[in-house]
């Protein structure tokens, strides 16, 4: 039987709900030093490159879907309404590139259609692929599916998208068709809709996360109350971060000035990454809820420590039993107090930090002011920020070129005119 030491509340839970405060405590601290311990960053880094990979096969796949009942017209009037809730500039790159997907498609009937279709898909499927990556990492789980079955997983979660998206540009046009029925609505009911279409799409946002952490990482499945707190907690941040983002990228971040005609490129990978990190969070956040508990969180009958196909189901956190032990595995030493020339990893939240901070340095360095110094503080502000150690110097650095670029950069006043006698 195992022991469970006193450090380890909640320890018989068979829901995380069920937890205490105190367990609440530790599962959230875990996860936050796990995210660091895990490169979250740098791994939402590499789905973000990916998912930008696969935009334009997944706007051919919905185009090529949709279109089979709707003329190119009302394809591209609805995906266009779908993409208001991204930052402007990303909604105007995906809305062009959804131009070109029209255009080539357009024409496409039968056999053409089905193979077009179906490269799509196949071309969608890396975007899908990193995603069960960065699972397999946040669940502490190695890939031991095969090649095939890992393959036929990922078009499988790029069909769903597809599916997905489509319904949702079904139901936003749906939406629109009656805001123009009822032009006479009070604000009571414009408001009520916004709140409606809000709601809907946290309840989207959580089943598709939901999804994504039952069927992305290669372990037995959970039990889907083990997956809830990731995905409420996915769908509320990725709302939140979209709204949020939009309204910082309209009014503060001013990426054309310092990227050009990449501003939207750099926009639309900013979102994806900070969507993709969140994602990773949530992830992170389901693994040690189950991490806390000795209860058998997988599905099918009850099977003891040990042999349930799930790392983090398998061991317990603070457990002291040689069946549950965190000893020999590569998760002991987060689970100890770490001793004081213990090496320093990556604050969890420097990336998204350094995202911001050097989309602000950057903006003013793109100005007039451009000098070496101006360069040189914000290279090593960017660098020295993603340190534990040093994160302070690397932000007062980048505010140093920040502000020094501002100086610079500001218009000299225009010398009154000497009248001559």
């Amino acid at each position: 039987m195992t022991t469970i030491s006193p450090k380890a509340t909640s320890a018989n839970a068979i829901s995380p709900w069920q937890f205490d405060w105190p367990a609440w405590k530790a599962v959230l601290w875990r996860s936050w030093s796990e995210a660091g311990n895990d490169n979250v960053g740098l791994i939402a880094a590499g789905v973000a490159f990916y998912g930008f990979l696969a935009i334009v096969p997944v706007l051919g796949a919905i185009v090529l879907s949709y279109g089979l009942v709707a003329t190119p017209e009302t394809v591209v009037h609805n995906v266009q309404g779908l993409t208001k809730a991204l930052p402007a500039d990303a909604a105007q790159l995906v809305g062009e590139q959804l131009m070109n997907v029209v255009k080539t498609s357009d024409g496409k009937k039968g056999l053409g259609l089905l193979l077009a279709l179906a490269l799509a898909l196949f071309g969608a499927r890396n975007g899908a692929g990193a995603i069960i990556t960065a699972l397999n990492v946040a669940y502490e789980e190695t890939e031991k599916r095969g090649f095939i079955k890992v393959n036929l997983i990922a078009l499988a979660m790029t069909a769903a998208g597809v599916v997905a998206a489509v319904l949702a540009v079904v139901a936003t046009a749906a939406l629109a068709a009656l805001e123009d029925l009822l032009p006479t609505s009070g604000t009571a009911t414009v408001i009520a809709g916004k709140i409606g279409s809000y709601l809907l799409l946290l309840l989207a946002g959580s089943a598709t996360a939901a999804a994504l952490y039952q069927f992305g990482p290669s372990r037995s499945r959970a039990k889907w109350s083990w997956i809830t707190p990731g995905s409420l907690l996915c769908s509320l941040a990725w709302l939140l971060l979209t709204l949020g983002f939009g309204i910082y990228v309209s009014n503060f971040g001013n990426y054309n000035a310092t990227y050009g005609s990449l501003g939207a490129v750099v926009v639309l990978l900013t979102w994806l990454y900070l969507s993709s990190y969140i994602l990773m969070l949530g992830a992170e956040l389901n693994s040690e809820c189950e991490h806390q508990t000795a209860t058998d969180t997988t599905t099918g009958a009850p099977q003891p420590i040990g042999q349930r196909g799930a790392w983090v189901a398998d061991h317990v956190a603070g457990c002291d039993d040689a069946a549950g032990t965190t000893a020999g595995n590569p998760r002991s030493a987060g689970l100890s107090d770490a001793p004081a020339d213990a090496p320093i990893h990556h604050r969890p939240g420097a990336g998204v930090v350094a995202a911001f901070a050097g989309g602000r340095a950057g903006s003013a360095i793109g100005g007039k002011g451009v000098g070496l110094l101006n360069t040189g503080l914000a290279t090593a502000g960017l660098a020295l920020v993603r340190g534990r150690r040093r994160a302070p110097l690397g932000a007062a650095m980048l505010a140093a070129a920040g502000a020094l670029a501002w100086v610079r950069g500001k218009p000299a006043k225009p010398k009154r005119a000497v009248k001559r006698k």
